[in-house]
């Protein structure tokens, strides 16, 4: 099946349209700036401009950085409040007149890790980090998801694991890659001794540069890159609404 997969970020948003029988693009990405307002009025215009770029009519999958259940946004941590208890896929779908589908963020790029990245056939408890202006989190346990959990808004010796170990931090830090990995291998250290998960994949911008950065993080637990980079909400978007027809 073709989905159009749309994944909302802290500075970009990104589509492309998605084979989701093997998680390739179809076409080639699209990105928009995400803009500083960002309530619903702000955001949903670039949804639809997203899909007017690919002058698309089928169905879509939306990833977004707050919790959601059934399409009804439940948190709103990351974007505007105006979000809170706004029925997001019932909005989308009678503005494109297509089926979207909504799913947070780190969920959908852990779907796309697992239907066809580094999670593939992999057992017990996986939890994958999308890192970049936060943290964002997944788990699954025998393939199967676990929604929602927002691990990245922990407090680790008196700062949140994203403020800690984000993209943003290092940035606004200066810090450079081997510094900023020991402050990964922190908040990895306490996701172990809470979780004991079986495997860590980390998503998100850093996975670009993921062999300078991820050497130097020393834990127990395997540590693998995302498989499809920072793509990995766009596809697991997608694949997250083709499930649910």
């Amino acid at each position: 099946m073709q989905v159009l997969g749309i994944d909302i970020g802290g500075s970009g948003i990104k589509g492309a349209v998605v084979d989701t029988t093997n998680g390739q693009f179809i076409t080639d990405k699209h990105r928009i700036q995400t803009p500083d307002d960002t309530s619903p009025h702000k955001i949903i215009p670039c949804i639809h401009q997203m899909v007017t770029h690919f002058n698309w009519s089928g169905p879509i999958g939306v990833a977004i950085p707050e919790a959601v259940r059934k399409g009804i946004i439940l948190s709103t941590i990351n974007l505007n409040e105006a979000w809170q208890d706004v029925n997001a896929g019932l909005i989308l779908s009678e503005l494109t007149d297509s089926d979207v589908f909504v799913i947070n963020d780190a969920d959908a790029a852990g779907v796309a890790e697992i239907r066809f990245g580094v999670g593939k056939h992999e057992l017990g408890l996986i939890m994958i980090l999308t890192i970049g202006t936060g943290i964002g989190t997944a788990l699954f346990h025998n393939g199967i998801l676990i929604p929602n959990t927002d691990l990245g808004k922990l407090e680790i010796r008196g700062l949140t694991a994203e403020e800690r170990a984000s993209e943003t931090s290092r940035l606004a830090e200066g810090l450079k890659r081997k510094v900023w990995a020991k402050r990964l291998e922190m908040v990895l250290s306490y996701y172990e001794k809470l979780l004991h998960p079986d495997l860590f994949i980390i998503s998100g911008g850093v996975v670009n540069k993921s062999e300078k950065m991820l050497p130097f993080v020393k834990i127990r637990t395997r540590l693998e890159a995302a498989s499809f980079l920072n793509n990995a909400g766009v596809v697991g978007a997608a694949i997250h609404s083709a499930d649910q027809l």
